[in-house]
């Protein structure tokens, strides 16, 4: 699952031209894996506290997504914080990166369908 979300960030990202320029040059494989280990822990862990398996996740994703909901705020918070942390980035570029979250996770939930 990983390498598939990690796969879409590069895409998606690069698809983006205001967060792609916000990304340090050097720094893109880096900011690729980082924001792909959060996307992966935060579906992973809504698929385990999910009693309705694969389907339930997906629709509790997909909801989140909709409202700004906890799997969504959860996954955007965890991800600003390291990025911020680990990088040094300033919240224009991890306000772009995590704006992009949405994009990136109705990317997954289709994929997954």
């Amino acid at each position: 699952m990983f390498d598939e979300i990690l796969k879409m960030v590069q895409d998606h990202l690069a698809e983006n031209p205001a967060v792609a320029a916000a990304i340090p040059a050097g720094q893109a494989d880096a900011i690729h894996n980082e924001t792909a280990t959060h996307i992966t822990n935060g579906v992973s862990s809504a698929a385990t506290n999910d009693t309705g398996g694969i389907a339930g996740m997906l629709g509790k994703l997909e909801s989140s997504m909709a409202s700004g909901g906890s799997i969504t705020s959860a996954i955007e918070g965890g991800l600003v914080s390291s990025l911020t942390t680990k990088f040094g980035l300033p919240p224009s570029v991890t306000g772009a990166i995590a704006g992009a979250l949405p994009g990136l996770l109705q990317k997954f939930a289709q994929k997954q369908q």
